[in-house]
Order: structure tokens, then C-alpha cells, then sequence
């Protein structure tokens, strides 16, 4: 039961930082969404947005946070 605690304390923090980055992410004029890569087509009454660029930056750093999180419990 104790080793569930540790976990879910350590992800909450994790989701509390999480949140508070993408707050500080809204409120700044970072180019997520508009990066090269991000496919954007506007036709007369079409518009068809594939943010590629963005999904794998956001692939990249979502799977370096994994990894180093599980590097951090294997160790204790």
C-alpha cells in the first residue's frame, strides 16, 4: 500500500507541474500549433489542420518525461 501512495503522490505533482506549464504556455505567444511541419490546407469552404510538427515535439518530450520518471521509481 505504501508504494501506491509514493506513486500517486509523485503523479500528482507531476500532473500539478503539467497543468501549470500548459497555463504558462496559453498565456505566452509560444508557436505550439504553428510550428514547420504543421500541415494547414484552407480552401473555399474547407479548412483541414494537421498539427505533425507539433505531435512529434510533443511525442518527443512526452516520451523523455516517461523515461526519465520510470528511471526515477526503478531506482527507490
Amino acid at each position: 500500500m505504501e508504494e501506491i501512495g509514493k506513486t500517486l503522490i509523485i503523479l500528482g505533482v507531476f500532473l500539478l507541474f503539467l497543468g501549470l506549464l500548459l497555463i504558462v504556455v496559453g498565456k505566452t505567444s509560444l508557436p505550439i500549433g504553428k510550428l514547420p511541419g504543421d500541415i494547414l490546407i484552407k480552401r473555399d469552404n474547407f479548412v483541414f489542420y494537421f498539427p505533425l510538427g507539433t505531435s512529434i515535439l510533443l511525442s518527443l518530450l512526452l516520451s523523455l518525461l516517461s523515461f526519465l520518471f520510470f528511471l526515477i521509481m526503478r531506482k527507490q
